[in-house]
């Protein structure tokens, strides 16, 4: 179906990219980083520099390319409608794990705020409708979940008001005296953190992801990539260790709502309840947003005939509401297979799982940027510069795998796996059998 439905302006697109890195990614990171220790730090400048890489390699893919898709658009001009189909399918898959991620670290900050005690199963059913909400809120459209990502990426301030004003409640020696408390070899004290911290940088590649849905997308794809990852990473980086100065490790450790607990302990606990109901409302667009991002990739991919067309169709409005449906139905399943006594514990296995197979799209896209570049007539001096930026960021990408440990490395492998096997079987083995079929007749 054709629409004149209204597209994004890059204003809307660069709040989209901050609403999907901040509010997804922080909500929960300071109870998880406490474990580690405030060594974690080290983490972050590591994953801020190899994102900020990896959002200029992105940000050129943009300003390039000629094909749609996002990033298997770009992953196309190396590995073929094979590289096109694997980037999405994977980028798709690590939404979908996320998706359920984001929403379970809002359920959490809720059931704090209205002193709830949840079981398991309460917790996955009420992950189960805030992924439906969200879903739902999408299908008006393009401008109209930027209108809404708008409004709530507001409750993402919060770390930017820690960073800047959180130095007066700053206690140096609390901070270094949990700078590595499980005394781990530098290395691994390092590596057991880049996954979590990654994992607050997922969402830098979304401009490129949403650029069928943006005006000027070879101009504003850029533009939103590089900036909105730069300006998240500063807030990043000083606002989780700020905190760690003002709130002993140990009850960061037990908080299933770091930040509320942070400001009832720098105001009071009614400044704490309000700040836990705003984290509440940027968790909840973040989860707006991506559920936006994942019916796009699965659209633009269903465009270029590499996904059922079920995913193409949309509504007046532009929003693909039966994808949608089918997506949420696959959500609510992830929900409840992966219920955990411990909300921390699962918030980690599924950050890990997601970040996994979230990288592996990166490491296409970087490997085929410099053929791209150079089919679509970029400058020689472009060209080397990107080549010598791929290379650090194909390293840190197997990096963060490696750091993300075993299970998710092996999750993430069989997951690809079998999306290899499946578009052979789609595009290679079955096509091939019907053609020899009618031949043979």
């Amino acid at each position: 179906m054709k629409t004149t439905a209204k597209k994004m302006s890059v204003f809307q697109l660069t709040t989209l990219v901050a609403a999907n890195m901040m509010g997804a990614g922080i909500i929960m990171l300071p109870t998880k980083l406490a474990e580690v220790g405030t060594i974690s730090v080290l983490s972050w400048l590591i994953t801020a520099v190899g994102s900020l890489v990896l959002a200029h390699i992105f940000a050129q893919c943009g300003m390039f390319t000629t094909k749609t898709g996002g990033l298997g658009g770009y992953a196309e001009y190396s590995f073929g409608r094979t590289g096109h189909f694997m980037a999405n399918y994977a980028y798709a898959i690590s939404l979908v794990i996320a998706n359920v991620a984001i929403a379970i670290s809002a359920v959490g900050y809720a059931a704090v705020l209205f002193n709830l005690t949840l079981t398991p199963v309460q917790m996955s059913l009420a992950t189960i409708v805030l992924l439906w909400l969200a879903a739902v809120l999408n299908f008006g459209g393009n401008a109209k979940t930027g209108r809404i990502s708008n409004i709530t990426v507001w409750g993402a301030i919060i770390p930017v008001f820690i960073s800047v004003f959180g130095w007066f409640w700053f206690d140096p020696n609390m901070y270094t005296a949990v700078w590595n408390p499980n005394q781990l070899p530098f290395f691994d004290a390092v590596s057991e953190s880049i996954a979590l911290t990654l994992w607050g940088f997922l969402g830098f590649e979304s401009a490129a992801a949403n650029m069928d849905a943006v005006e000027n997308p070879k101009k504003n794809v850029p533009i939103a990539t590089f900036f909105g990852t730069l300006a998240v990473a500063v807030i990043y980086v000083l606002s989780t260790n700020i905190m760690a100065g003002i709130v002993p490790n140990v009850d960061l450790l037990n908080s299933t709502a770091p930040f509320g607990m942070v400001f009832a302990q720098m105001f009071n606990e009614t400044v704490g309840q309000i700040v836990m109901a705003a984290m509440v409302i940027s968790c909840c667009g973040a989860i707006l947003c991506w559920q936006f991002t994942l019916s796009r990739v699965f659209k633009s991919s269903a465009d270029a005939g590499l996904f059922p067309k079920v995913f193409s169709r949309v509504n007046k409005a532009d929003a693909p509401v039966r994808g949608l449906l089918i997506l949420l139905t696959i959500q609510s399943l992830l929900a409840f297979m992966t219920m955990n006594e411990s909300l921390s514990r699962q918030f980690e296995n599924l950050v890990n799982l997601a970040v996994v197979t979230n990288v592996f799209p990166y490491i296409l896209c970087c490997i085929a940027v410099n053929k791209l570049l150079k089919v679509e007539g970029a400058s020689k001096f472009t060209r080397r510069s990107i080549f010598g930026l791929s290379i650090v960021a194909i390293a840190y990408s197997v990096y963060a795998i490696y750091a993300s440990g075993e299970g998710p490395m092996i999750g993430g492998t069989i997951a690809i796996i079998i999306g290899y096997i499946v578009y052979q079987l789609a595009f290679n083995i079955v096509p091939r059998a019907l053609r020899s079929k009618r031949s043979v007749a």
